[in-house]
């Protein structure tokens, strides 16, 4: 199988080892809207460049890997679908809501698949926390704790075209907390705070924020963020329920020293990025995405359940802005 990537900035060149490390992969042509760029990565790898996303097409590609740019996102995605060409891309498929729900129209008439990178769906520990969710081991469910917090905070230009810390960050707690429970969020109140760097606030955005949520069945979860933890890359989600409860992203890696006296725990050096925290995670995914290209499983996240999950954060950045708090419904609406 020959897949396009396009897209060959961080996130695309790590894509582009992976794919390489994949059995079914035997071949990568890569493009970018900095043509020098996407000709760096190809030498490095030993792989193609392509001067644009129409000579990528005419490679007579498999499937392609969208990494580029936020804002270029939708655009890609429509072409590839016009093209019949399965299609993997980065959350988010658009950069608001009106743009997704164009997308998803799309997927749902087209003739291949369109997933959506949520590679949390394929970490290990999250997994494991749906099957005992599902398998109702914790009793019924009362609380969740999801926290997703940045070790250092993105370059300035990043943050007006990020879409805001709920829309760019926190979207993934928001995503796999429905994944996990089966159930949908209701109503949200969350606010955000700027400590740090001018250029949040100059850029609409905060540095951290938080917001609370009540789910379907009367169940509620928090949810937290920053650009700036100190300790480490830290991502977590707690699950607590009647029986039981089950703590994920707690290792030996995770950034959580104790305060309490000689206690050794966590052994190992914190996660810096978001990179290493899901290696395992990614790699999971994009060997998913061949398989689903190539007809041999149903897509593990739809365009439309991206959307379920940028309606709650749409909702949450409502409700921070207003300092009140906003029903899902009245963003579906």
């Amino acid at each position: 199988m020959e897949l396009g990537l396009l897209g060959t900035g961080r996130i695309g060149a790590m894509h582009a080892r992976t794919l390489l490390g994949l059995d079914e992969v035997d071949g990568l042509v890569v493009a970018d809207a900095v043509p020098e760029r996407a000709a760096e990565l190809a030498g490095s790898l030993g792989v193609e460049a392509a001067g644009s996303q129409d000579e990528v097409y005419e490679r007579g590609v498999d499937a392609v890997v969208i990494t580029a740019a936020t804002h270029a996102h939708a655009g890609l995605i429509h072409t590839a679908l016009d093209r019949e060409v399965p299609v993997f891309c980065e959350k988010p498929v658009a950069p608001d809501v009106a743009g997704t729900r164009e997308v998803v129209a799309h997927s749902e008439r087209a003739s291949v698949p369109l997933q959506v990178g949520f590679q949390r769906r394929f970490d290990a520990g999250y997994r494991a926390a749906r099957d005992a969710v599902r398998g109702e081991r914790l009793g019924w469910l009362h609380t969740l704790r999801a926290v997703t917090a940045d070790a250092e905070p993105p370059p300035a230009a990043y943050i007006p075209t990020s879409g805001g810390l709920f829309r760019d960050c926190s979207i993934h707690d928001l995503d796999i907390m429905r994944w996990v429970t089966g159930r949908e969020v209701v109503s949200v109140y969350a606010r955000g705070g700027n400590r740090g760097a001018a250029f949040f606030a100059e850029g609409d955005d905060v540095d951290t924020c938080a917001a609370l949520l009540e789910f379907d069945d009367g169940a509620l979860a928090t949810v937290s963020a920053t650009r700036y933890n100190g300790a480490g890359h830290d991502v977590r989600l707690e699950v607590c329920g009647s029986e039981g409860a089950l703590f994920v992203g707690n290792d030996e890696r995770s950034p959580l020293p104790s305060a309490e006296a000689g206690i050794p725990w966590p052994s190992g050096a914190p996660y810096r990025t978001f990179m290493e925290r899901f290696a395992d995670a990614y790699a999971a995914e994009l060997a998913a995405f061949v398989e689903v290209a190539a007809g041999r499983r149903e897509n593990p996240c739809t365009a439309a359940e991206a959307l379920e999950a940028l309606y709650t954060a749409e909702a949450c950045d409502r409700s921070r802005r207003t300092g009140r708090p906003v029903a899902v419904s009245e963003v579906r609406s």
